[in-house]
């Protein structure tokens, strides 16, 4: 599993809820190439709860939507915008947990409509959400004039011990 280097990182103006790590009231999500997979390992905050202990639904689903968006960064290497977005919530998200994880990965492809299926698991392993986004993807000349200049990854490999090799984790 590699990190992948955030394309905007020091970026003036740049300050997006989902992935900005200097947002004070964001989510400052960190992304890993995995395979055909993105992932990302997110530590929950009561900050962000709807009811007593339970992961607001709205928060979810911009976690979920932020991870599908970067599955398209990295995997087509292009940029692109949420068209439709469904969301399944199968079992509530207890904020007392350290985290979540959420992982990502692209299952169908129409030109530049692009599926993105996702989940969201709770620290033991439970997928408790779903989604599947749908993008509008522009092409990479566009792109470009968007000051998107393409999504790397670090050269070393990591091993982090919360990403589980677990097969329930991996699909």
């Amino acid at each position: 599993m590699k990190k992948i280097i955030n394309p905007w990182k020091g970026k003036e103006g740049y300050n997006c809820f989902g992935c900005a790590p200097a947002n004070p009231v964001g989510v400052k999500m960190e992304f890993y190439e995995d395979g055909d997979d993105i992932v990302s390992q997110w530590h929950l905050q009561a900050n962000y709860q709807g009811w007593i202990n339970t992961l607001h639904g709205g928060i979810q689903s911009v976690l979920l939507d932020e991870i599908c968006a970067w599955t398209i960064l990295r995997k087509l290497q292009t940029t692109g915008v949420t068209s439709k977005m469904e969301t399944r919530y199968l079992k509530s998200v207890d904020t007392t947990d350290e985290y979540v994880l959420l992982r990502a990965r692209i299952s169908e492809k129409k030109r530049n409509i692009i599926l993105v299926e996702a989940e969201l698991y709770n620290q033991k392993g439970e997928v408790c959400t779903k989604a599947l986004c749908t993008y509008f993807t522009f092409s990479q000349e566009k792109a470009k004039e968007m000051h998107f200049h393409g999504c790397d990854v670090e050269d070393k490999e990591l091993e982090l011990p919360l990403f589980t090799n677990d097969s329930s984790l991996n699909k």
